[in-house]
């Protein structure tokens, strides 16, 4: 992964998709790979997560993240600490998510007054942002 500054923009992360086999897919990060297919019913191998489902994914990780960081930073244990995801898909064209419901387990013992402050911070995680204000997507051919 190579990484350039733009001027408006911040620091650019690379990352690459590569066709695999059928309709799974590899996608190369920082030295890490992850795959995606589609499920048995739609014509995938289903030998990993729907690029959809990794989209939802990553929303609960940075949920998960930031819940976790707040607890360290208050010297509060992270175990148990949980996000369950809920997604659901467009009934209408274009395909979509219109809507994601994201629930957090706190550790056992989180004191009542650390839930709101919890929360609040576990809302405004990266991901998140993100999707309440959209970056600008271009999609191109390659030369």
């Amino acid at each position: 992964m190579t990484s350039t500054t733009t001027q408006d923009q911040g620091t650019a992360h690379v990352l690459d998709v590569a066709h695999v086999d059928g309709d799974a897919y590899a996608v190369d990060v920082r030295g890490h790979r992850v795959l995606v297919d589609q499920p048995v019913a739609v014509g995938g191998a289903d030998t990993a997560p729907t690029p959809t489902e990794l989209f939802a994914a990553s929303l609960a990780t940075c949920v998960a993240f930031y819940a976790g960081r707040h607890l360290v930073r208050h010297g509060l244990s992270r175990d148990g600490l949980r996000v369950r995801t809920e997604f659901t898909m467009a009934t209408d064209r274009p395909a979509r998510v219109t809507a994601l419901r994201l629930t957090v387990a706190v550790p056992p013992g989180l004191p009542e007054e650390r839930r709101a402050a919890l929360l609040a911070v576990a809302s405004h995680c990266t991901v998140h942002h993100t999707l309440q204000q959209p970056p600008a997507v271009e999609i191109e051919l390659a030369d």
